[in-house]
């Protein structure tokens, strides 16, 4: 007869209990710690993506320009503008932008790439947060510390790129309007000296507005059917892409006159680009050819930036300017 050897307590009767292994209360911390950190930076990744650096240029870029157009290399007076105008301003701008347009992104295949993320709706509350919590406190200092005139233009230049995505007005679905919009980059080159107290140069403040003008219409002809599909009307969906090569070969015309009288060597640079950009899609218009020439857009700025910045820290640095 086979019998089992009970492991009941013989003082008690009962079976004692398994022991439980307990997490100690400072490991548990730690997990928790190190959990919240690889979050946190997944966050700060995934807004960094949002606010599209490869773009950046068009914000610190033209600010940094505004700087030295006042005759300094540095002005400790515009660094929290400059600040302001790298990951903050710029998540303004494309974190806003991707919220109302999940419905177009959702069709375009560019985005999700360096070129724009592609957000998910769970993501807008984190999204609307992080350009509050970035963007406010750089508000109230420049309201509190800079000139009021610097401020008005601040606000208009954030108030445009808002709504430029937001509704009610939202510019991005109003031909001619969504592309006017646009000449808000050139404002760095006000809000800049105004903020300094010193004189804006307007040929200059006048040839990137009317540049900016351009070059929004021309990027957005890679869109035409998403924007088509969605239901969105831009100027370049009106115009398609050989109207809106002559719309954009107007306005950069327009700039290239202006910046020649600031800067010959750049005047020419910007010829020679937007020649290559308008004649290209002039000979095959279509929205492919316009993603074709994106690569060359988005450097455009970086060429034609580093042809207006080099002679100018030169002469700054060798007392020839201003």
């Amino acid at each position: 007869m086979v019998t089992t050897r009970s492991t009941a307590s013989p003082i008690t009767g009962h079976r004692p209990e398994r022991a439980r292994r307990r997490c100690p209360v400072g490991e548990r911390t730690g997990a928790t710690r190190s959990t919240a950190a690889v979050a946190s930076r997944a966050n700060l990744s995934r807004l960094i993506h949002i606010s599209r650096p490869v773009l950046w240029i068009n914000t610190i870029g033209t600010g940094v320009v505004g700087v030295w157009l006042t005759g300094q290399l540095f002005d400790l007076r515009a660094l929290p503008i400059i600040l302001w105008l790298t990951l903050p301003f710029n998540l303004l701008i494309y974190g806003v932008n991707d919220i109302y347009d999940q419905e177009t992104d959702a069709l375009n295949p560019r985005k999700g790439s360096i070129e724009g993320a592609r957000i998910e709706p769970r993501e807008v509350r984190l999204i609307a947060w992080a350009v509050a919590v970035t963007n406010l406190p750089f508000l109230v200092y420049f309201v509190v510390a800079l000139p009021p005139l610097a401020d008005a233009v601040i606000l208009l230049y954030a108030g445009v790129f808002v709504f430029y995505s937001a509704p009610p007005l939202r510019f991005k679905t109003r031909p001619f309007l969504d592309s006017l919009s646009n000449a808000a980059y050139a404002l760095p080159l006000l809000i800049v000296p105004v903020a300094l107290q010193e004189e804006p140069l307007w040929p200059a403040v006048a040839g990137l507005l009317a540049w900016s003008v351009a070059k929004h219409a021309f990027d957005a002809v890679q869109d035409i059917e998403e924007d088509r599909r969605a239901g969105i009307e831009t100027t370049a969906v009106r115009l398609g892409p050989r109207g809106t090569a002559f719309w954009s070969g107007a306005w950069w015309l327009v700039s290239t006159a202006l910046f020649a009288l600031v800067s010959v060597p750049v005047a020419v640079v910007n010829l020679a680009i937007t020649a290559t950009l308008i004649g290209r899609l002039l000979r095959t218009p279509t929205p492919a050819t316009g993603h074709r020439l994106y690569p060359l857009s988005v450097a455009f700025p970086y060429i034609a930036g580093s042809v207006a910045g080099a002679p100018l820290v030169f002469g700054i640095v060798m007392g020839m300017y201003p």
